[in-house]
């Protein structure tokens, strides 16, 4: 496992940016797939995005394709989340999991090591 931290909630207003960070101190972290997920209040933990260990393949929910984009910096440790034209039902903590897998997964139970979560507060 890996300890993740991520970084850069805050509160936005509707059609604003925010870029999320999601660190890790171990080298091994290049070998593992990461992924972001978001909790509103009262509803499931859902999938937002995931990127491989290289970098050059991404997958991402419907409802945030064209809007967020996921990358990754190996010589950082580093796994962003640039969020773009943010929507009120954006509004969630989100969440980076790392996955030792070969192939893209979205399901959480594929996840194995995560973090504690940044908030993300949209308002309209």
């Amino acid at each position: 496992q890996v300890l993740l931290v991520e970084s850069g909630g805050g509160l936005v207003q509707a059609g604003a940016s925010l870029r999320l960070s999601c660190a890790a101190s171990e080298r091994t972290f290049s070998n593992y797939l990461v992924g972001w997920f978001r909790q509103a209040p009262g509803k499931e933990r859902e999938f937002v995005a995931v990127v491989s260990q290289t970098g050059r393949d991404t997958d991402y929910a419907d409802s945030v394709k064209g809007r967020f984009t996921i990358s990754r910096d190996k010589a950082k440790n580093t796994v962003y989340l640039q969020m773009n034209s943010l929507k009120p039902e954006d509004t969630a903590v989100y969440y980076c999991a790392a996955a030792l897998r070969v192939r893209l997964v979205t399901t959480r139970s594929d996840f194995s090591s995560w973090g504690q979560g940044t908030q993300v507060t949209v308002s309209s």
